[in-house]
């Protein structure tokens, strides 16, 4: 009999602990890099850009007016720059440029998706910004859509930017469905990086969203604090916010972008 309490009270949670470890790390992976048949075989205006992994990588260069700002675009884990291209040209349109990149393993790109990977992608955009194009860090404002908060949160504290877009972010993608940190290890792990970084944000997100629940957008503007403005949308979920907020999601984004890069619209 005492040997079942103990084995219940100490062994079936250590075995439970172990389960999640190795959950975490074979099975969650794959969850958080879902396989993404490429949406097109070539992008006007892309070009190929080589990150310090070795892998090749599919860049979008949209150009603006001089003096305008330029969007760093780092898109979600069921995307690439194909279907999301229409959504960037109407970005150009409004008088932004843009520079967007598909992960290693994602539309035209070379390798596998991994977190060292997305970094090493996101560091080669950020760097071809600000040495080829010679665009100044106060010009350049970060847009991380759902997945795209990792790479964008990671860039914003080791780099200069006037500001991060965040849309659809998570605190870490292990609490999307733990809600507290359980494990000594993540992936994407925000929360950290929001309090290092030091530039203004803002935060989108649709109340109704399952796939990212609200509460992790509370949470990121509670650590955030008076550096954080947002744009809640209160029937929208993760899809389908920028269709249901209209011409109210534009204008948030756009303000905030001259505001924070001190560039008037052109």
């Amino acid at each position: 009999m005492l040997y079942k309490l103990v084995f219940y009270a100490v062994c079936f949670p250590a075995i439970l602990y172990v389960c999640a470890i190795l959950f975490a790390g074979y099975i969650a992976p794959k969850m958080v890099f879902p396989v993404v048949s490429s949406s097109y075989e070539a992008l006007p205006e892309s070009h190929m850009l080589e990150t310090s992994d070795g892998d090749t990588i599919v860049m979008l260069h949209l150009a603006s007016k001089a003096n305008a700002p330029l969007i760093l675009y780092s898109h979600g884990n069921g995307e690439d720059l194909g279907h999301i291209f229409p959504h960037l040209k109407e970005l150009q349109k409004r008088g932004v440029g843009i520079l967007a990149y598909d992960y290693p393993g994602y539309g035209r790109s070379s390798g596998q998706p991994t977190e060292k990977g997305v970094f090493a992608a996101a560091d080669a955009v950020y760097t071809y910004a600000t040495k080829v194009l010679g665009i100044p860090p106060s010009q350049i404002v970060l847009y991380g859509r759902s997945l795209g908060s990792g790479p964008s949160t990671w860039l914003a504290s080791k780099y200069p930017v006037a500001g991060v877009i965040l849309d659809g972010a998570f605190t870490s993608t292990f609490r999307v469905l733990t809600r507290i940190k359980i494990l000594p290890f993540d992936i994407f792990d925000n929360l950290p990086r929001l309090r290092a970084s030091t530039c203004p944000y803002l935060l989108i997100h649709g109340k109704q969203d399952w796939t990212v629940p609200f509460r992790h957008a509370e949470i990121n503007l509670r650590v955030l604090g008076s550096r954080a403005r947002h744009f809640w949308v209160a029937d929208a979920g993760h899809n389908n916010l920028v269709e249901l907020a209209g011409e109210n999601y534009w204008e948030s984004v756009l303000h905030f972008t001259h505001e924070v890069t001190n560039l008037k619209p052109q």
